[in-house]
């Protein structure tokens, strides 16, 4: 960075409710299109709206219906977070290169990380609930 360069972005305000409004216009904006462009997040969104509501009607603390839902959550956030670096690293560039592949393979680990944490979350409750 050169010594007259701004050391933020010209294109955030600084505070404010109008950074508060933004902020939820940007958030609002990103899951629409992750709706409209993520086949996966649409397919992640299929499974965790109805579990959800399955979470919410089961007889379980508001702890476990909060590990439930939270662990759906988090592979939502995650979702998200390897959508964007995938959007970064083909807007880099389209060719086949070993990081590029890195790392959207790394993205990719993390989704199926926390899908297997979900999982297990699930697991756990659901045993308990109803073992014998």
């Amino acid at each position: 960075m050169q010594p007259d360069e701004p050391a933020y972005s010209a294109f955030k305000s600084k505070s404010g409710l109008g950074r508060i409004a933004g902020a939820m216009r940007y958030s609002l904006k990103g899951l629409a299109s992750a709706w409209k462009h993520e086949h996966a997040f649409r397919q992640e969104l299929w499974v965790i709206v109805p579990a959800t509501i399955a979470a919410l009607l089961l007889p379980v603390s508001a702890i476990e219906k909060l590990l439930l839902v939270g662990s759906m959550v988090l592979v939502l956030v995650v979702e998200l977070l390897n959508s964007a670096i995938e959007a970064v690293v083909d807007r880099i560039s389209l060719e086949r290169h070993p990081l590029s592949a890195n790392a959207k393979d790394f993205g990719s680990a993390a989704v199926m990380l926390t899908v297997l944490f979900s999982a297990a979350t699930w697991a756990v409750v659901l045993w308990a609930l109803f073992r014998p």
